[in-house]
């Protein structure tokens, strides 16, 4: 499989995307290599207005169209942890299951992961472990 992936930046506006094929390995390697914290202590070093987002790293599958995003945050104890965003297809009831199933495109989200932890389900993402992240938000 091949990766593509995007940038959020706190003090930029757009989102940077980066569409240059990846391997799985580097997908890793960007994720665990990309300065979080520093990112982080930026957003408190600037005004509110100025901020755009969180830093994330959102990747995306190329073949399958599947996508699994890091969001960085500090918890109470100013600690790093993660949100993570996983974007697949999955069947949903249509008018409650009265007109049966469709696939379509869901986000499921789930916060206060940490960093060791997030990069764990980023590799299960990258060797398509599907059921071992859907297990993740299940909880």
């Amino acid at each position: 499989m091949t990766y593509k992936y995007s940038i959020c930046y706190p003090e930029k506006e757009n989102i940077e995307y980066r569409n240059t094929p990846l391997s799985g390995s580097e997908v890793i390697q960007i994720a665990e290599n990309y300065p979080w914290i520093d990112k982080l202590n930026l957003i408190r070093s600037l005004k509110e207005k100025d901020v755009y987002f969180n830093p994330a790293l959102d990747f995306t599958c190329i073949e399958k169209g599947t996508s699994f995003c890091l969001t960085a945050n500090f918890d109470k104890n100013q600690a790093l942890e993660f949100s993570l965003w996983y974007t697949r297809p999955k069947k949903v009831k249509v008018l409650f299951g009265l007109l049966g199933e469709k696939e379509k495109m869901v986000v499921d989200d789930i916060w206060s992961i940490s960093f060791n932890k997030s990069l764990k389900y980023l590799e299960h993402f990258i060797k398509g472990d599907d059921l071992l992240i859907e297990e993740l938000y299940k909880k």
